[in-house]
């Protein structure tokens, strides 16, 4: 009843559950007296986060089996693929070019015999070296000078336009150079990489760098870090997804300058490029197209391995949908 005074009941010996119990063994009603449960407590930090993704887990679709998801990633490539033979085909049949044009059989034929010698496989671990030594240099240059223009205002204003403009050059216009430095030999052909894909390199650095929030900035500085410690536990980290971006078009550009060196510069006629010339030199066209394929292969792969780190990245710093493919 409202204005009811507070019960009391003496306690002989024990305490009741309804109240506190005092001194005198008089226990008064409280919070848990009146038959009500507790008050609700805030959720630790660890149990909201839970809770949120909970909530981002709520009308997620299941993910499919493997089967399922590797089915939709690969036949829209499969029908590419017959369109282009169809293509081919058609230009066979169409008599264009018919002492140069081979069959699309008749290269894979000669695709079949080049997998199984042994100078195929030298000549791809011949090119895998060599991309990946210059690719090496490619990321170290870009991402000095990258990181060193977005963190110096002077030299952004002194080259930040040069590196765009060097970006849009055409990687075998940087061989006169490559050859006036160095000569005939495979310094040429890394000088052609760095020139031709560091400049995208460093310009994820600037974007990613340039991204950064600067509340996240602020925040690093308050926890105590300075200089480089910054740069490495706060900057880089949150400017990783551009500057993977990056790395994956400066691959793209330095395959580019490695195969357009490696035509130019006969100098390994063991290397991919220098296998494709030789045929080329001796009429052998079939070779030349299993060859080119070979090339293309290869770039896939690397680009399909790309995004494949790129998604997943993505995924992990939000900006992707979790069920997403």
């Amino acid at each position: 009843m409202a204005g009811e005074p507070p019960r009391t009941t003496v306690d002989h010996g024990g305490t009741s559950p309804a109240g506190r119990t005092g001194a005198n063994g008089v226990t008064q009603d409280g919070p848990m007296g009146n038959g009500n449960s507790a008050a609700p407590t805030a959720p630790s930090l660890d149990q909201a986060l839970a809770g949120l993704d909970a909530l981002d887990k709520v009308g997620r679709p299941a993910q499919g089996r493997l089967s399922r998801r590797l089915w939709r990633a690969t036949w829209p490539k499969l029908i590419a693929l017959a369109l282009i033979l169809l293509i081919w085909q058609l230009a066979v049949w169409a008599h264009w070019q018919p002492h140069i044009l081979q069959t699309p059989s008749a290269v894979a034929r000669q695709l079949w015999d080049l997998l199984g010698t042994s100078l195929f496989w030298q000549a791809c671990w011949a090119t895998a070296q060599q991309a990946a030594f210059g690719y090496v240099l490619v990321v170290i240059v870009g991402g000095i000078v990258g990181t060193s223009v977005a963190r110096v205002p002077v030299l952004r204003a002194a080259i930040g336009s040069l590196i765009t403009g060097m970006q849009t050059m055409p990687s075998v216009l940087w061989y006169p150079l490559g050859y006036m430095v160095f000569g005939q030999n495979w310094k040429a052909i890394v000088l052609m990489m760095v020139l031709g894909a560091a400049p995208a390199v460093a310009n994820g650095f600037i974007s990613g760098i340039d991204q950064v929030p600067p509340g996240l900035l602020r925040a690093g500085r308050i926890l105590g870090a300075r200089g480089v410690a910054l740069e490495r536990h706060v900057v880089l980290p949150a400017a990783f997804p551009s500057v993977l971006g990056g790395l994956k078009q400066g691959w793209a550009f330095a395959w580019h300058a490695l195969m357009a060196g490696e035509f130019l510069i006969a100098i390994n006629p063991l290397s991919l490029g220098g296998r494709t010339v030789n045929a080329l030199t001796y009429g052998d066209y079939a070779v030349v197209v299993a060859m080119m394929i070979v090339i293309v292969f290869i770039g896939i792969m690397v680009d399909v391995a790309f995004t494949r780190v790129d998604t997943s990245v993505r995924r992990r710093y939000g900006l992707l949908d979790a069920s997403a493919p």
